[in-house]
């Protein structure tokens, strides 16, 4: 994946997807409003300790995603 490429917001709407659940779910269990979550999904990069918080309520480690820009 290049790096100008790479949208974590978009792979974290994926898994979203995946595990059948909703941006509502996933904005309730993070204890913040949902409208504010759909913005901070649309940016290409997120603060670490949010993507901390989403990796473990999805039980998806998001970060191998950055470290694969790396090889």
């Amino acid at each position: 994946m290049i790096e100008e490429e790479f949208h974590i917001g978009n792979l974290i709407r994926e898994k979203i997807k995946e595990k059948e659940r909703s941006i509502s779910w996933l904005a309730k269990k993070l204890g913040c409003d949902s409208s504010n979550l759909h913005k901070t999904l649309s940016q290409q990069h997120i603060y670490s300790g949010l993507l901390l918080k989403i990796s473990k309520i999805l039980e998806h480690d998001f970060f191998t995603s950055y470290s694969e820009l790396l090889k």
